[in-house]
């Protein structure tokens, strides 16, 4: 098992060195320093909150409450450095799917193997 581990920790670190991941890395140090997704995300937050509390009321949200995450979202999903942020995300998505892909295919040819590792 500690061999496993090991080959994971070495993916992880390979995945770590990408052109995507770094991408991802300076997409999120960038949104993180930009007031205005702050500020957003700040009101996304409070607005979910109100929404939650009435879901939980078994109540809708108020039109207004409504059309305020609305707007929020747009707002947000408008700012140029989220837009890089999520396209940066996509990206690394797209590395990661094709990582488990060849491990899911690793699988299937290791248990049709008849050899048996302990």
């Amino acid at each position: 098992m500690s061999g496993i581990m090991e080959m994971a920790r070495s993916l992880g670190n390979a995945l770590a060195r990408t052109d995507e991941y770094q991408a991802l890395k300076r997409a999120a140090s960038a949104a993180d320093d930009d007031r205005e997704i702050a500020e957003q995300r700040s009101t996304l937050e409070r607005l979910e909150g109100t929404i939650a509390t009435a879901l939980r009321a078994g109540q809708d949200p108020d039109a207004e409450t409504a059309k305020a995450y609305e707007g929020a979202v747009t707002t947000l999903q408008a700012n140029a450095t989220y837009q890089r942020l999520v396209a940066a995300q996509t990206n690394f998505d797209k590395v990661v799917q094709k990582v488990n892909e060849t491990i899911a295919r690793g699988l299937d040819e290791g248990a049709d193997s008849r050899i048996i590792l302990t």
